[in-house]
């Protein structure tokens, strides 16, 4: 993992330090894709979580508790090798496929992400999320729309 680098200091050094250790106390469960020499290309990373309903757009709050039960797509990061091929993409479909698995077992609302970098806050909302009417970081994408999602991936 040393040679992972995805141009974002902090997304290299949460593999490098932070990876192993949270998924081995439950934290975070993580993803990663590997090439044929076995070098980490890229990861997700996924928890459990809430999210307020003050923070929420009005689909995702609709009939729902006080906190919102979420999955929170903690990390997604692709080495600068292999980007622009389609992997955050794919590792995003694969998240996708985990929460709609997840919840058949435990309620869960839909998807939150704390986008902090321009460029990632724009793939998201391209990639259906909605924004935070509290704070544009903040992004969430309903399960309904991750079926959605899905679905028309495979077509």
């Amino acid at each position: 993992m040393k040679g992972f680098d995805c141009g974002d200091h902090t997304l290299n050094q949460w593999l490098q330090q932070r990876a192993l250790a949270n998924q081995r106390s439950g934290a975070t469960r993580t993803v990663v894709v590997c090439d044929a020499d076995h070098a980490v290309k890229a990861y997700v990373a996924l928890a459990s979580g809430a999210v307020a309903v003050a923070a929420s757009p009005g689909s995702f709050r609709r009939n729902m508790p006080d906190p919102i039960p979420v999955v929170v797509l903690a990390r997604l990061a692709v080495c600068r090798s292999v980007q622009g091929q389609g992997i955050a993409r794919a590792l995003l479909a694969d998240a996708f496929e985990r929460v709609l698995l997840t919840s058949q077992q435990i309620g869960v609302r839909g998807i939150v992400v704390h986008a902090a970098a321009a460029a990632a806050r724009t793939f998201y909302l391209h990639m259906g999320f909605d924004s935070s009417p509290s704070d544009p970081s903040l992004l969430l994408l309903r399960l309904s729309d991750v079926a959605a999602a899905l679905e028309a991936s495979a077509k």
